[in-house]
């Protein structure tokens, strides 16, 4: 289940390369615009780290690229500086080891991931748990050659700078790395556990979900990526999910007060279920169409 959560995070899906598979040539993920007399903004669920050959651009897509004044993302994943004086600030904790927070069952876990990843527990000692969970995850994928710079939000930055077209975030690195650190401790291990369950399922999980997001198929990915997280966790449901829905649906709101034309691109996980962002503008009164294919 940890591993779907970790998915819609930007910022640290660069930090991890926590990713989502690659798709069927035929894609046609989803995509979403609201209207008034003097706004157009597109919404369009991601994921963030694929597979260099992998192709997503649609018309549709390319369309709305076109048009638009300005592009949105969830945070900027460009400064490394800033996001390594973060993690350090957030992700490590050398005063109190790894392993003195695991019984020994679990630091034997630990190590046999560690090995398997070419590496040892002890590289990981430093780490606090929810870094170690997200470090975890990134051997499987990256040996399956998965890469940031091949993400959605990577490319759709580069077109977008390319054109002389501003690039505008969400959030900040500190409010999404804030997201993980904040844990409570238990929950935090339990994050540490579940990437070392998926280590080896994690792909095939990946690949339902990616073929999901690019058949357009949303309510298959509200069940693999939300629902389970919902009935679950509600609390990180709340707190991963729903608050930064809600907040994002106030700031579309002033966006949409506004006028010009904007493409909004965020995790795939934020755009389904009956707590996405297209609710929570719905109960602003605000409509939300979803494009035919």
């Amino acid at each position: 289940m940890f591993t779907r959560l970790k998915r819609g995070f930007a910022a640290l899906a660069v930090l991890a390369a926590t990713a989502l598979a690659a798709f069927p040539a035929a894609a046609d993920p989803a995509l979403w615009v609201i209207r008034d007399k003097d706004s157009t903004l597109y919404l369009l669920g991601t994921v963030h780290v694929l597979k260099p050959e992998t192709v997503w651009r649609t018309p549709a897509i390319d369309a709305a690229l076109k048009e638009a004044d300005a592009l949105w993302v969830e945070v900027d994943t460009d400064d490394t500086a800033a996001m390594g004086g973060l993690v350090r600030q957030y992700g490590l904790d050398p005063a109190r080891p790894l392993s003195s927070k695991l019984d020994a069952g679990q630091k034997a876990r630990l190590d046999t991931a560690a090995a398997s990843l070419g590496v040892t527990g002890a590289d990981f000692e430093p780490l606090r748990p929810w870094l170690a969970g997200l470090q975890l995850s990134v051997g499987p994928l990256v040996k399956a050659g998965y890469d940031p710079a091949s993400g959605v939000e990577a490319k759709l930055k580069t077109a977008a700078r390319e054109t002389g077209k501003p690039v505008y975030t969400l959030e900040t690195l500190q409010q999404q790395i804030s997201l993980f650190a904040d844990l409570p401790p238990a929950v935090e291990l339990a994050f540490l556990m579940s990437a070392l369950d998926e280590m080896d399922s994690g792909p095939a999980m990946l690949d339902a979900l990616v073929a999901a997001w690019s058949a357009g198929d949303v309510e298959a990915l509200d069940r693999l990526m939300v629902a389970d997280m919902a009935a679950q966790y509600p609390a990180l449901h709340d707190a991963l999910l729903v608050r930064r829905n809600k907040a994002w649906a106030g700031q579309i709101q002033t966006l949409l007060d506004g006028k010009g034309v904007a493409v909004i691109a965020v995790g795939a996980a934020h755009l389904v279920g009956e707590d996405s962002v297209q609710v929570q503008l719905a109960a602003r009164g605000i409509t939300v169409e979803r494009l035919a294919d």
